[in-house]
């Protein structure tokens, strides 16, 4: 099928499909019609090339396509693309020489063939904002603000209205999830413990982001150092200084920080919003992160050191690992709770009981803390 052709079978779904069906029902049509004519012209032009080759397919690495490629042929809009990427649900590989990471075709095909393409893997990365996810909840808008303040469930992604306020987007799939496993605090009365958290002021939003966020980058990579930067993302410069004194060590670690798997907001301001909500506010949160960062920190030193400036790392010892506290086993990553309990008090005492984490007066120390009575 020539292009042309496969533009003018494109407009006929379009002309058919879309009109006699409206609402959500046409947006389906519209992306399956879509889907099946891309997947028309790209078998169309992987057979033409087959035929200029003789009839022989390349042997070499498999195929790769761009982010934007990729999407088009999934069937779904770049930002849910990117959402997808983020949370794991579609595998990309850094691209030769660096650059933007692109997608195996292999991926593709994997994803094309799985039950329910393309309205499923749309679904999975469909998300709501306040008045859209208290109608699926069938609440109150107030209602389901007090219960996303309360850390009932977690924000996946935000952005900025005109007025320059965060605007907290959630998962659909997460939010039916919270209805069925919650049912009580959709109706009656607000529990007591919740009244407390919000008549303080709390508002667990931008802390369960972060947390969510940290948990989906440390899966991604096994690398020691990768790790320990994404925990040392929640700091800001003077916290990370205080728990990793060497400069050459800050320096590498803001090297090999993971950003975001396409690239920065694009606005000024929504850069400086995400700068804002990456870091740890809470003295707890600090706590926590610190620990986490001494943690993961220990791993990457013992793995091998950080390179000086102008070395590959092997020609620079190894920094001693202070005796007084031990050596980190892993990472330590909050566990994810939708409940509003401190993530010190939940995860930590976890992380002691399972793994046995340094604690005491050497693991203090190195965090800065300095206890009662200390001067």
């Amino acid at each position: 099928m020539t292009v042309r052709e496969a533009l003018r079978a494109h407009t006929r779904i379009r002309g058919t499909d879309v009109r006699t069906r409206p609402g959500r029902a046409r947006t389906q049509a519209a992306r399956a019609g879509a889907a099946r004519v891309r997947a028309e012209v790209h078998a169309a032009d992987v057979s033409t090339g087959v035929e200029r080759e003789g009839g022989h397919t390349p042997s070499a690495t498999p195929a790769t396509v761009a982010a934007g490629r990729a999407a088009q042929e999934l069937g779904i809009r770049r930002a849910e693309f990117e959402l997808a990427v983020h949370l794991g649900l579609i595998a990309v590989v850094c691209a030769p020489g660096g650059g933007r990471p692109r997608v195996h075709e292999e991926e593709i095909g994997r994803l094309r063939e799985q039950p329910g393409f393309p309205d499923d893997l749309a679904e999975r990365v469909r998300t709501v904002g306040t008045a859209e996810g208290a109608a699926l909840l069938d609440i109150a808008p107030a209602r389901y603000t007090r219960l996303s303040r309360a850390g009932c469930f977690s924000p996946v992604t935000f952005y900025l209205n005109r007025y320059r306020a965060v605007v907290w987007l959630y998962l659909a799939d997460e939010l039916a999830a919270f209805a069925a496993r919650e049912p009580e605090l959709l109706a009656g009365r607000t529990p007591l413990r919740m009244r407390t958290i919000l008549e303080s002021g709390a508002d667990w939003r931008p802390r369960n982001w972060r947390s969510q966020r940290i948990d989906r980058l440390l899966n991604r990579t096994p690398d020691p150092w990768v790790r320990t930067a994404i925990q040392a993302s929640a700091l800001d410069p003077v916290q990370l200084a205080e728990v990793v004194d060497d400069p050459y060590e800050r320096a590498y670690l803001a090297r090999v920080r993971p950003e975001p798997v396409f690239g920065r907001p694009g606005s000024m301001a929504a850069r400086e919003a995400m700068g804002e909500l990456m870091l740890a506010d809470d003295p707890d949160e600090i706590l926590w992160r610190r620990v986490n960062l001494v943690l993961e920190l220990d791993e990457a030193r013992a793995e091998r050191p950080a390179p000086l400036p102008g070395d590959d790392g092997g020609s620079r010892p190894a920094p001693a690992v202070r005796t007084d506290a031990g050596a980190g086993t892993g990472a330590a990553t909050p566990e994810s709770s939708p409940g509003p309990a401190p993530l010190l008090a939940r995860a930590g005492t976890a992380r002691s009981a399972v793994t046995g984490a340094p604690t005491g007066k050497g693991l203090l120390a190195r965090l800065g803390w300095r206890g009662r009575g200390a001067g």
